[in-house]
Parts: C-alpha cells; sequence; structure tokens
C-alpha cells in the first residue's frame, strides 16, 4: 500500500540528489511520521524514543507509547509522479517499472528518474521543488483481461500492447488517470492507442487487436510544506529502535 511517508522519501532523494547527500532512510522517515500523526491526533509531544514529553502543551512525566515498527512491504512494481501544484496538478513528470522492486532502492531510482529523464519534460530544478507535488502508486493484482473492455473505471490501471505497422507498441494508464479525466473506457483505450504510438482513425480502433492487463493501485501523495515538515524533524532528531 502507498503510503504518505513513501512520498517524503521520494522527495528527499530528488533534494538529496541536488544537495549532493544521501537521503534519509526510508525507515528514519516512516518512524518520524509516525510519531507526528501521533503528536497530531492526541496533542502531544513525542521524543525520539516515543516517550510521551507534554499533553496539551503541559510537560509531564516522560512515559513511552508504542507506535507502530516499520512496515515490512513486499518488492512491488511502482510509478513515482511530479505534478506542479499552481498548474492544477499538471504533470511535470511519471516514470516507474512494472517489475517488483526492493521499495527503497525502487522509490529512490524512481523518484529520480520521473523528475530529471521524463523526455516529454525539461528536468526538474532545484528552483522547482517549492512549487512541486509528489505521488507513489504501488501497483497490485495484475490479470490478463478477457477482452478490451474488461476493466472497471477508479478500480483498474491498464496496460495496453498491440501489433501497429509490424512493431509491437504498448503504454498504460494508472487507476486514477482515466478518471481525472473524465474518460469513459472507449476513450481511455483510444488514448493509450495513442500514447503508445497509434495514428489509425479514431473510429476503427476496434479493429486493432489489443492485449490487455488490468491492474490495481494504491496513491499516496505530499506537497513541498509537508515534505519539509517530516524531513526537518528527521535532521534534528537521532531516531532510535
Amino acid at each position: 500500500m502507498a503510503e504518505t511517508f513513501h512520498c517524503v522519501y521520494c522527495f528527499d532523494s530528488l533534494v538529496a540528489h541536488f544537495e549532493k547527500r544521501k537521503p534519509v532512510s526510508l525507515e528514519m522517515i516512516e518512524r518520524v511520521y509516525n510519531i507526528m500523526l501521533y503528536e497530531e491526533e492526541f496533542d502531544t509531544k513525542l521524543g525520539p524514543d516515543g516517550q510521551v514529553l507534554a499533553i496539551n502543551g503541559v510537560p509531564v512525566e516522560p512515559q513511552i507509547v508504542k507506535l507502530p515498527k516499520p512496515k515490512k512491504l513486499p518488492n512491488s512494481p511502482l510509478f513515482v509522479t511530479w505534478n506542479k501544484e499552481s498548474s492544477q496538478h499538471k504533470l511535470r513528470g511519471c516514470i516507474g517499472t512494472f517489475e517488483a522492486q526492493v521499495l527503497e532502492s525502487g522509490l529512490q531510482q524512481y523518484a529520480l528518474t520521473a523528475a530529471l529523464e521524463d523526455t516529454r519534460f525539461n528536468p526538474i530544478r532545484t528552483r522547482d521543488l517549492p512549487d512541486l507535488s509528489c505521488a507513489v502508486s504501488i501497483l497490485t493484482d495484475f490479470e490478463l483481461a478477457d477482452h478490451s473492455m474488461d476493466w472497471e473505471l477508479g478500480i483498474h490501471g491498464i496496460r495496453i500492447s498491440f501489433i501497429y505497422h509490424g512493431r509491437r507498441l504498448g503504454a498504460t494508464y494508472l487507476p486514477d488517470v482515466p478518471v481525472e479525466q473524465g474518460w469513459t473506457k472507449e476513450e481511455t483505450l483510444i488514448s493509450l492507442m495513442r500514447k503508445a504510438g497509434w495514428s489509425g482513425r479514431e473510429n476503427e480502433w476496434k479493429k486493432v487487436e489489443l492485449d490487455v492487463t488490468r491492474y490495481k493501485g494504491t496513491k499516496a501523495s505530499v506537497t513541498w510544506e509537508q515534505y519539509k515538515s517530516v524531513v526537518e524533524r528527521c535532521l534534528t532528531i537521532d531516531v532510535r529502535n
């Protein structure tokens, strides 16, 4: 399942690239994020070991609270998406993989690849960061569809493959894309075929034999300000096991 702290880690991977440092570890970001969630929910102040230091702003005798342990997630296919916040979530980069990835290394790799190597856009620069949001999609439940319409809007992402002019072409849309665009299933498929490189007549799309794989996914996102609040806390405390 995609989590907010995954997005924070992607943001820090890009910032660390610009600052020529190692990113804060995914485990530390998850730990600090859980501390901050607990503080917000119970109006408390926690120390780095999870001890309560204050309640409602009033200092108290330290007492340890049980925080969630870092999650051990399976290797998963994933996508990282960068959007420009001031332009109604205008896309600035989106690249991922259908190959299962070790989460920490996969998030770091595709955070940088989507930000710097998506050839549809200029590479993201340091000065762009405050206007960005970052989203992570974790993909699961891959199935071959029985036919081109054998999937549900808002539930499935789809990956298509077909032969056109002697070449095999393919493309994908994540589950949220058709819903965000307000497309029907047919409009989604035609757009996806165009994305893959098909240039036929729109009313002839059904003549193309499509191989369709459907999948599900979970998505989380953070803005620059949300990222800063977590990572600044990470850099000022020593989070222990």
